[in-house]
């Protein structure tokens, strides 16, 4: 027992314990043979642990941290992945959803025109500043005008033309109300003679004894009806062309003539105005002000007055090659229906003189008889 004692001391491997024949039969008798042995056993375990823990130990934790330094990195690398795969998803959809930049094309026929960009507050105060002052000696002018306290000018070439162009127009609106009037008595007056003539014609068919006379007129009737639809188509014609020359033509220089009346005002209350701040002595600076907005208006007006000159000769020019020509029209038509008239008249009348002329056989009357 000793031995054995020391050699556990000294740290060698115990061997297996052999008990004595001694103490193996006592322990028999005390029934404690399996008691004997466990004392022995967790030394035994305790040192077989002990010497393996030393070097398993940091195995074990070198492979658990390497094991989870590459988890860590394979999550994050998976982690950047469905990162990035996200943004380009999400921008991709970005982009297809956002409006396009160039304008939609613009339907056949038609053209696209860019907007002006936004005009400042400063420019849209600036402009409502001088229409404001504009428009007020514009009006100041007028009144001086109809009260008589003011001066005008006068353009002494444009206004006997214009004084001519006013009356010109109110006398071609006559006449082409009279043609109206006329064109619509005639046919009037073509259905009342169409309408006479198959009276005659019935009654020469009906009456024997009048034949001769009542087809006369009913020949008449109807002729002068139909010559006379003819005359209504030339009138209609020349009614037009007169309307287009009035309401188109005439219009649209009386258009310019507004124009040039406008430009006229403006000119007279600025020579006004450069007038009254040249007798009032004002500084330097408002009487070239004034002096700058005259000369402005002044080429404004010249302008606007070689413009109506012009526009009054091409307007001259027109009326008279319109005119003549329809006047020529109008004359032959109406001479062409008076002519075809007159002739149909005649024939018919020698026709008739010499059907009635041959002696009649008919029965005499019977106030002959009596």
């Amino acid at each position: 027992m000793m031995k054995e004692e020391e050699e556990d001391q000294d740290g060698g491997t115990p061997p297996t314990c052999v008990p004595e024949d001694g103490d193996r039969e006592l322990g028999q008798e005390n029934g404690l043979d399996g008691q004997e042995n466990k004392p022995h056993d967790p030394p035994e375990v305790k040192v077989q642990a002990g010497e393996k823990k030393p070097h398993d130990l940091p195995e074990v934790k070198v492979q658990a941290e390497q094991n989870k330094s590459h988890d860590l990195s394979e999550v994050k690398v998976q982690a950047e992945e469905d990162m990035s795969h996200d943004l380009s998803e999400v921008k991709v959809q970005a982009e297809e959803n956002e409006d396009p930049v160039s304008p939609l094309e613009p339907p056949e026929g038609s053209v696209v025109v860019p907007g002006n960009q936004r005009m400042p507050a400063s420019q849209k105060l600036e402009r409502v500043r001088k229409w404001s002052l504009t428009a007020f000696k514009c009006t100041k002018q007028i009144l001086s005008e109809r009260l008589g306290r003011g001066s005008r000018t006068v353009d002494l070439d444009l206004k006997p033309q214009l004084e001519i162009l006013q009356d010109d127009k109110q006398r071609y609106d006559q006449v082409t109300s009279l043609a109206q009037t006329l064109s619509t008595q005639l046919s009037q007056l073509n259905t009342t003679q169409r309408i006479l003539g198959d009276a005659f014609a019935d009654l020469s068919n009906k009456t024997p004894s009048l034949h001769v006379e009542f087809g006369l007129n009913a020949d008449a009737q109807r002729l002068q009806s139909k010559r006379g639809e003819s005359l209504v188509a030339a009138i209609n014609s020349f009614t037009a062309d007169m309307d287009t020359l009035i309401n188109k033509t005439i219009e649209d220089t009386l258009l310019n003539v507004k124009q040039y009346e406008t430009a006229r005002i403006e000119y007279d209350a600025y020579r006004c105005d450069m007038e009254e701040a040249s007798r009032n002595a004002s500084t330097q600076s408002k009487l070239e002000q004034a002096e700058r907005s005259f000369q402005a208006q002044r080429g404004k007006y010249s302008k606007t007055r070689d413009d109506l000159a012009v526009k009054l000769k091409l307007l001259e020019e027109n009326k008279v090659k319109v005119l003549h020509n329809k006047l020529l029209l109008l004359h032959g038509a109406m001479a062409s229906y008076n002519t075809s008239c007159h002739q149909h008249l005649e024939t018919s009348m020698t026709q008739a003189g010499q059907t009635l002329a041959v002696p009649s056989t008919e029965a005499p009357s019977w106030l002959e008889n009596s």
